[in-house]
């Protein structure tokens, strides 16, 4: 199974619009390091068949697609509904050309309403040459464990403070993206990977997110061989994350590639 970080940065991305010149604030982020430039985060898993889900499909979706080389969706996950999250819904039009049918969105009833509100010509059935994107929802609950492009994808409830976020567990990969307090259920759901991609959006305690410290102390106790951060925004410079992490916690950036069981 092969997982890929389409983006790994914040509801904002990295570089923030503005700064001096107008072409981006890179708060304490080296512009130089092409590993802080950051999209929004999403991931696609890849399973052995070739068949791929998608998890999120933020703003950025239509470039990150193209920058990793995916021409394939069997699926879609939303985790949750926050624009960064789902504001790219509509770039799966061309993908439903390419896969020749409607695709499957699998998220809780909350997100559902929430998309379908916005996206509503989306959740039509389809049209001749899917001249507007062609979805189907699929109401799903944390505590599931489902088929999804024919892996078996187990859900857990995230604490996002202003909301509910779904985690998921695939084999031995775990993914946590917009959390800052995680449930006992969800350590027990990734009790046992081997790869956890987390989110952690800077240095200092935030309402809504994990910072640098809890997410250590998440790794710790989650045990994985390989924690990767996520959702990062401009405070968490590459090189001062290399530098200052324990060992078996690493930065994401964009397009990297896990190769997991």
């Amino acid at each position: 199974m092969k997982v890929i970080l389409l983006g790994c940065g914040g509801s904002g991305g990295v570089p923030l619009l503005g700064g001096t010149d107008g072409r981006g604030a890179w708060g304490a982020c080296d512009p130089a390091e092409a590993r802080n430039r950051r999209m929004r985060s999403s991931i696609v898993v890849q399973g052995a068949d070739g068949q791929t889900i998608l998890v999120d499909a933020g703003p950025d979706l239509r470039a990150q697609l193209l920058a990793s080389g995916i021409d394939r969706v069997d699926a879609i996950l939303l985790t949750h509904a926050h624009a960064d999250h789902v504001m790219g819904l509509d770039e799966l039009r061309i993908m439903n050309r390419l896969m020749g049918r409607a695709l499957p969105v699998y998220a809780t009833e909350r997100t559902l309403a929430d998309v379908t509100a916005r996206f509503e010509y989306a959740f039509r059935p389809p049209t001749p040459g899917f001249f507007r994107p062609a979805l189907e929802a699929r109401t799903v609950q944390p505590g599931q464990t489902l088929d999804v492009a024919g892996m078996a994808v187990r859900l857990f409830s995230q604490d996002h403070k202003v909301m509910e976020t779904l985690g998921l567990r695939i084999g031995r990969f775990g993914y946590s993206t917009d959390v800052v307090e995680m449930p006992e259920p969800g350590f027990a759901a990734l009790a046992g990977v081997q790869d956890w991609v987390v989110g952690c959006f800077q240095r200092a305690p935030h309402p809504v997110h994990a910072h640098v410290d809890r997410a250590i102390g998440w790794a710790r106790r989650v045990g994985a061989r390989r924690t990767v951060l996520t959702h990062m925004g401009p405070d968490l410079d590459w090189a001062w994350m290399r530098a200052t992490l324990p060992s078996g916690l690493e930065p994401g950036y964009d397009g990297m590639v896990l190769e997991t069981a």
